[in-house]
């Protein structure tokens, strides 16, 4: 996809987010980004939507067996962290020196 259409989000690998929908509610307990996928609108979060996946035996493991492993969840189903507020928060972008930055709109504090 050109570079163009491609989907925005406020969100990036490495960001402290809470889940705010689905099984692993938890408003209060912030998780780590990692890995987002924006053509898909998906992201992975660190022990969120836990699935077990059956593996055949291969060289790297022999035993093979059952895994449990993190799935991507949709990105509109958490909100980032704001260590100063103690809670999820809204971005709003804003461009200083050519380069953009997200502030939180609750502390005003900006996300690194």
């Amino acid at each position: 996809m050109k570079k163009r259409f491609q989907p925005k989000f406020n969100i990036k690998k490495g960001d402290d987010v809470v889940v705010i929908a689905g099984d692993n509610k938890d408003r209060a307990q912030p998780r780590k980004v990692l890995a987002v996928y924006p053509q898909e609108g998906l992201i992975l979060v660190e022990g969120v939507n836990i699935v077990t996946k059956h593996q055949k035996p291969s060289a790297s493991n022999p035993q093979g067996g059952i895994v449990k492993i993190e799935a991507k969840i949709n990105i509109s189903n958490v909100m980032l962290w704001d260590a100063k507020a103690k809670a999820g928060v809204r971005i709003k972008r804003d461009r200083t020196e050519g380069k953009v930055i997200r502030i939180s709109k609750k502390s005003g504090e900006v996300i690194k």
